[in-house]
């Protein structure tokens, strides 16, 4: 024991009766100065070495209000169905929550086909009015059914209109029985521009239009749009809903928050207020090779090698001619040079791999922002440090290879190749701590209307790369984020648009290669 603590190899290999077995840390063991310890929190989970607020135990002490059902309100080509889904994944990969959308308009396509001219929904058509409802009807018993067979706080999303305080009602009233948390979520677009996007983005990508050509599907789209809007009633109107829990948002820019407590509709809040519907572009990369991956050792905060080197110079390269100009015409004509953010870890190989970068002043001005669209100065790529994305923390087995892990720490190593996504480092950190860490800069890269470049870790970009690809967490630690890659995601509402740029040839292993069972 060294300055009162031990070293390493002394703090895993405690060893005598009672004590921890060699190879192998945990917390909460019994032990005869502690017979009765502790549970870990989150001890009550089936996984090994648990986070706290990852895991939602079902047990016979629960009760319907601990479930929810968010009911989708607004117009058509509004950002319902973009918001649907984004919740869906937010709360399904932060936070472990069991939540599915069911999507009114998926059952029509279903049960009547996918196209129907504009007059099919016309309030006055009485037997689209009907078939309609049955569709209506079948996604509400499916609903209803989901939500009563399980007792695990989970989460159901109804996406459709709901455009009248009379369909809400009847919406309400089928839900009564559940007796679980409601909340309505409506969103309200009165600009043209947010509107013909929408339309773009969804409306015509859908599969109602499909074969049909472009002029003509607009045109429908906007004369069905019509008839929703003829009939149309905001939430709370005349007042008459004050008393329900709803969110409604204006142009993803004005939220009205209306009876709404508790820890995860607050979390809801806080998400929702960050989306927008306008185009979003990621450059995701990890850090030049450096002296660790040459050596094979995990974590440690070491410099750049030689060829990790070259590849900062090849990334500041490939920014100039790549990143800062829109050649695809997402932010305005193409070819403009655009605002560009950049975000790195605190650690030195990620900092090193930004150091070639340039930061130009440009100007910029957004309509309808904060200053009223006035002309400000913006520094290119000007780096932001976060915590948040620096790597996994392996802890006392920082620093190693995997090879010397498993020599020194079996048992670990074992845990480990067992269950990667939910395994602890001793003293250190797990995939799912990682996930907990991420949450807000998840909410700052759902706000941010610029394109953005992180420079950041294996581990790190993992999670982010999983999270919008739409895969499921468990498979996140197993995904493979090349070295001296760049990595293009332009999220959608219904995809993400993927592209990858080798700028090197790597001559070394990255030294991050799995155990064989990985």
């Amino acid at each position: 024991m060294m300055n009162g603590s031990f070293s390493t190899p002394e703090y895993l290999r405690l060893s005598g009766q009672g004590q921890r077995s060699p190879g192998v840390w945990s917390s909460g063991m019994v032990s005869i100065d502690n017979p009765i310890p502790q549970k870990p929190p989150g001890g009550n989970s089936p996984r090994d070495n648990p986070v706290l607020l990852d895991f939602v135990q079902a047990n016979d002490y629960a009760t319907p209000s601990d479930k929810l059902v968010i009911v989708m309100v607004g117009l058509p080509a509004r950002g319902k169905t973009f918001i649907a889904r984004k919740l869906l994944r937010y709360l399904s990969f932060f936070h472990a929550i069991n939540v599915r959308v069911f999507n009114i308009s998926d059952y029509r396509r279903r049960m009547h086909g996918a196209y129907h001219k504009a007059d099919w929904f016309d309030p006055a058509n009485e037997a689209g009015s009907e078939a309609r409802k049955k569709c209506s009807d079948a996604a509400m018993d499916d609903l209803v059914a989901w939500v009563a067979s399980g007792n695990d706080g989970r989460v159901a999303i109804l996406d459709g209109t709901h455009s009248t305080l009379e369909k809400r009602k009847y919406t309400l009233k089928r839900l009564a029985p559940l007796e679980c948390k409601v909340i309505m979520i409506e969103s309200i677009c009165d600009e043209n521009e947010v509107i013909e996007q929408n339309i773009a983005s969804t409306g015509l990508k859908g599969t109602d239009y499909a074969g049909l050509p472009v002029d003509e599907s607009i045109a429908d789209f906007r004369e069905r749009v019509a008839h929703y809007e003829a009939t149309y009633q905001t939430l709370d109107e005349n007042g008459v809903e004050s008393s329900h829990s709803w969110i409604k948002i204006v142009n993803f820019k004005r939220f009205i928050i209306n009876n709404i407590r508790g820890y995860l509709p607050s979390r809801i809040v806080q998400f929702v207020s960050h989306l927008h519907t306008k185009n979003h572009v990621f450059y995701l990369c990890r850090h030049g090779q450096s002296e660790y991956n040459v050596k094979g050792k995990i974590g440690g905060d070491s410099g750049l090698s030689g060829e990790g080197d070259k590849f900062a110079r090849a990334l500041a390269d490939f920014a100039d001619k790549n990143i800062i100009i829109d050649h695809d015409g997402l932010f305005g004509p193409k070819s403009n040079i655009v605002p560009v953010r950049l975000w790195t870890s605190t650690m030195r190989r990620t900092r090193e791999t930004a150091k070639y970068l340039r930061h130009d002043k440009i100007h910029i001005a957004y309509h309808g922002d904060d200053v009223d669209g006035r002309s400000q100065d913006w520094i290119q790529l000007r780096p932001r440090a976060w915590p948040n994305l620096d790597e996994l923390f392996a802890g006392v087995c920082d620093g190693m290879t995997y090879a010397e892990i498993e020599e020194l720490f079996p048992e670990e190593f074992a845990r480990r190749q067992k269950n990667k996504l939910a395994y602890r480092y001793p003293r250190g950190e797990s995939y799912i701590d990682v996930i907990h860490r991420l949450d807000p800069i998840l909410l700052e890269m759902e706000r941010h209307r610029e394109p953005l470049l992180i420079i950041a870790h294996q581990g790190i970009l993992r999670l982010i790369y999983a999270y919008f690809l739409g895969y499921p967490r468990e498979k996140a630690p197993f995904i493979s984020i090349p070295i001296h890659t760049i990595i293009k995601l332009r999220p959608a509402v219904y995809s993400c648009e993927e592209e990858r740029f080798e700028l090197l040839k790597t001559t070394h292993d990255d030294g991050q290669a799995e155990p064989p069972s990985h």
